[in-house]
Order: structure tokens, then sequence, then C-alpha cells
């Protein structure tokens, strides 16, 4: 087993992590079809047990360490998940991509950064409408309102520990 976690016990880190990603699901209304970005997708949580759960998600996982972007590579042929892609480039390289850049319904991010990074990171590749689903401290979130809202976006609510963001004009340059 590949140890993409830093804990002693991977196999209890996974099961948390996954458990966590389910909180995503209660967090929007999905309909199943939205096309999604993982930003800094690592071990490929949330984004793999999400498109498990919504197998019809067109999901690209964002994860710029090439080490971490084959291990995804090689867990998405062997769990045979479709219409689902790894980018292993910065999210704010991906941001600046006509093919990429207001391009995503929702993107999630377990916001390693700090939430105006991670803003910074995300809001560039949703499309206006679209949502953020940043699992960290709201309080966080709330401190970096200003920075949010410059890029476009405005904090609709916190579910348990999913920051729901959405976009409501595009990003500037």
């Amino acid at each position: 087993m590949v140890n993409l976690t830093a804990v002693r016990d991977p196999t209890q880190a996974w099961e948390k992590l996954v458990l966590a990603s389910m909180q995503l699901l209660d967090a929007h209304h999905w309909r199943g079809d939205e096309r999604v970005a993982d930003v800094g997708s690592g071990g490929g949580i949330p984004g793999i047990p999400l498109k498990i759960a919504l197998p019809g998600l067109r999901m690209t996982l964002v994860e710029s360490d090439q080490k971490k972007a084959a291990f995804l590579r090689d867990a998405i042929a062997v769990l045979e998940l479709e219409d689902m892609t790894v980018e292993a480039r910065r999210a704010e390289d991906l941001g600046r991509d006509p093919q990429h850049r207001a391009g995503y319904d929702v993107v999630v991010t377990r916001a390693a950064a700090r939430a105006p990074v991670a803003a910074e990171y995300c809001m560039p590749l949703l499309r206006v409408g679209g949502v953020l689903l940043a699992q960290g401290r709201g309080e966080d979130f709330r401190a970096a309102a200003r920075a949010i809202g410059q890029l476009g976006g405005r904090m609709r609510q916190v579910v348990g520990e999913v920051v729901v963001i959405g976009k409501g004009r595009p990003t500037p340059d």
C-alpha cells in the first residue's frame, strides 16, 4: 500500500477521508452529470469517492506532484473509472488554460491551503453559477470573504465541514 497520507495507519486514515468526502454529497444538490475538478487531489480524496458515489460525474483530478498524479492514473485504471482524468499541473496554471478556465460546474478541495489561496486556485475554474465545495473551517473562509468576493464568489453556507461558495460573476484576469 502506498502511504500518501503520512500517518501510521493508512487504512484508518483512508476510511476517515472517504467518510469526510461523503459530506460533499449533503452540501450540494447534485444532478449527477456535473463537470467536476478536484483541486489538490493528493491520494484521490475527495474526487475518487465522489466519482464512485456519482458515476455520471465528469471528473478531473488536479495534482501537481508527479508521483501522486501517477498513482491517481493507476487508481483510475484499476477501479475502471470512466470519464475521469488527471491534470498533473498546478491549479493556478490550469485556471489560465482556456480549456479549463470557467469550465467546471463544481470544484472540490480539501482546502489544504489557506482559505484565500484555496479560493484563488479554485474560483477561476468555476463557471458563473458554479459551486466551490471546500472542506475546511468555516471561520477561515468567512475571514477570506473579501478575497472570495474579488474572485467572483460569495459564501453561501457551511454544511458540517464543507464550505459552500457560489460563483456569481467571472473571475478577473
